[in-house]
């Protein structure tokens, strides 16, 4: 009983966003309420509607009120009218980097109750976290075109990483391997036969502070192809994967497939120091906006992260005990948009009603 009180910052943003988020914020009050803190919800107008409205994406002012929240809750950023790239590089990136949330985490778990296409694997198999380096690598913006538009146009896409960014993020990651304090496993993802450069640096990085700092933790290392592999013939094998933002934004996905899909799959962008944001990776969705048919699960797991990262670990815990017992009750028909045999506002009541 914590007895304070949260602002958190929300951003609906477009599609589906606010759907979601609006019984994600149901769910997390009646959480709060149980575990003694309270929430003071923060509307922020920001996505592809106030874009076309105003020409603004964040305003500076926005964002400086921003730093100042205990957290962010994000419903999706991507508008049908609105070209792909000026929302995501403008909105979603420019938060990342200048909150400077460098860990993207992805937990992959499968939850009772729900599919996964990997044939006799269960809840028992699926259940690690990826934490995916959110600040370097080809995402920096460093590059450019010469002669665009030519035959002999030539791209340049240049992937960086300092020395500072990699051991931050491997520091955050056999801290989580610690504290999950399961099979007490850290691997790595990388590309050390070809990217000599880049994953030598994290490589090396990586034995050297297991080593120093961690001995207590196992280190394996696999190249993002074997990587993929095993996450789908044997995931029962990863407890935490670390690796950088190119390889840690394709993998995440095929995580959140073996777990049920984009439905139930959650992302928090993290500054364990700072300000932190969450939301469901599956995005707008704008062709079921205003239906009450979206699932609401991916959000309200965003949520439960959320709780976790500020510090209510007791309140997170009821709120994904709520979510187990709502899909394990067999209500819950399917977790794919207009199938789950009710609607996005019955979930969130019938999740909330477990918490």
């Amino acid at each position: 009983m914590s007895g304070k009180t949260y602002r958190i910052a929300v951003i609906g943003g477009d599609g589906t966003g606010p759907e979601v988020v609006r019984e994600g914020m149901k769910v997390l009050d009646v959480a709060a309420q149980k575990a003694g803190f309270k929430i003071e919800w923060i509307p922020y107008d920001l996505g592809g509607e106030r874009y076309k409205r105003t020409g603004e994406i964040l305003p500076d002012s926005v964002l400086e009120e921003l730093r100042k929240v205990d957290a962010i809750y994000l419903g999706a950023i991507g508008h049908p009218d609105v070209k792909p790239g000026i929302l995501e590089k403008g909105l979603l990136l420019r938060l990342r980097f200048e909150l400077d949330q460098y860990i993207n985490l992805r937990p992959v778990k499968l939850y009772p109750g729900v599919e996964t296409p990997l044939k006799d694997k269960g809840p028992e198999d699926i259940d690690y976290v990826v934490v995916r380096e959110n600040t370097g690598d080809l995402y920096t913006g460093a590059g450019g075109f010469t002669m665009k538009g030519t035959p002999h146009e030539v791209a340049i896409q240049t992937s960086i990483y300092t020395r500072f960014q990699v051991d931050r993020c491997l520091r955050y990651a056999f801290e989580l391997a610690r504290r999950r304090n399961k099979k007490k496993t850290l691997a790595l993802c990388g590309k050390t036969n070809v990217l000599t450069y880049v994953y030598d640096l994290w490589e090396r990085a990586f034995h050297e502070m297991g080593e120093r700092e961690y001995p207590d933790i196992k280190r394996e290392y696999y190249h993002v192809d074997a990587t993929c592999m095993w996450m789908v013939k044997n995931p029962e094998w990863f407890d935490v994967i670390v690796t950088g933002n190119m390889f840690g934004d394709i993998i995440t996905d095929l995580g959140a497939i073996t777990q049920g899909g984009m439905g139930i799959a959650a992302g928090g962008n993290i500054n364990p120091e700072g300000v932190s944001m969450f939301e469901p990776i599956g995005g707008s969705a704008p062709k079921y906006t205003g239906q009450n048919v979206i699932n609401p699960m991916a959000a309200i797991c965003a949520g439960a992260m959320m709780l976790d990262v500020i510090g209510e670990p007791d309140a997170a815990q009821l709120v994904e005990q709520a979510v187990i017992k709502a899909l394990s009750s067999g209500k819950i028909k399917s977790l794919a948009a207009g199938k789950m045999g009710m609607t996005t506002t019955e979930v969130g009541d019938f999740i909330a009603s477990n918490v």
